[in-house]
């Protein structure tokens, strides 16, 4: 009989957790979805997201600099991290007047 005890609190590192992520303006128009769903490993950052959707769809690199990241409602830093139901919206730059 071992005495170690497994830390519970620290969930396995390849868990992986399915996010929805809004869509708007261009990232919108590029994806032709107002949503979809995402799976990445729980407490990835945010910017995980940009990561993915760059990598399917390189126009978006262009935006990557002036987009800010919302979780849940809130927005969030690029390094905050991810948990299980959350909400991500990504907001690029928008033009008006």
């Amino acid at each position: 009989m071992s005495n170690q005890i497994s830390d519970l609190s620290n969930p396995v590192k390849d868990e992986q957790i399915k996010v929805n992520v809004k869509l708007f303006a261009a990232f919108q128009e590029v994806v032709s979805k107002p949503e979809i769903y995402l799976e990445v490993p729980l407490h990835s950052p945010v910017s995980i997201i940009y990561e993915k959707l760059a990598t399917v769809y390189p126009v978006l690199e262009r935006w990557r600099t002036v987009t800010r990241y919302a979780i849940n409602l809130n927005f969030a830093d690029e390094n905050t991290p991810l948990n299980y139901g959350d909400e991500v919206a990504l907001i690029p730059p928008v033009s008006g007047g």
